[in-house]
């Protein structure tokens, strides 16, 4: 099982831009999953922010972040990032990076946040002048 770990979260300027990476503690490859990252805000539902494929070949984003921010992941580091630009208010919430399992190779993608089994304990991502 996956012990994914967040970091890159913090205070940023409307405008702004932010890194989150997502890494494994427990040993095991990321190659093996679907990987993506979910948000929560107080009092709204968990949003499936963007996913990436095993593969690496297909990328996924939720409407409200397109054109903004950027999924990918590095097989040498065993890390996945979310690349964010041109951050709003609206983007403030905790970011979490999950996964599910997937075949080796494939092009599978989340598009769901019920389709995630396992998720990180988050990283605070606040925007605000």
């Amino acid at each position: 099982q996956l012990k994914l770990v967040e970091s890159g979260g913090g205070l940023v300027q409307p405008g702004g831009s932010l890194r989150l990476s997502c890494a494994d503690a427990s040993e095991f490859a990321l190659d093996d999953y679907a990987i993506g990252w979910l948000r929560q805000a107080p009092g709204k539902e968990r949003e499936a922010v963007s996913s990436i494929s095993n593969s690496g070949r297909s990328t996924h984003y939720a409407d409200s972040v397109k054109g903004r921010f950027t999924i990918s992941r590095d097989r040498a580091k065993n890390t996945v990032y979310l690349q964010m630009q041109d951050l709003k208010p609206e983007d403030t919430a905790v970011y979490y990076c999950a996964f599910t399992h997937s075949g080796p190779n494939s092009d599978y993608v989340v598009r769901s946040p019920y389709e995630y089994v396992g998720w990180g304990q988050g990283t605070q991502v606040t925007v605000s002048s």
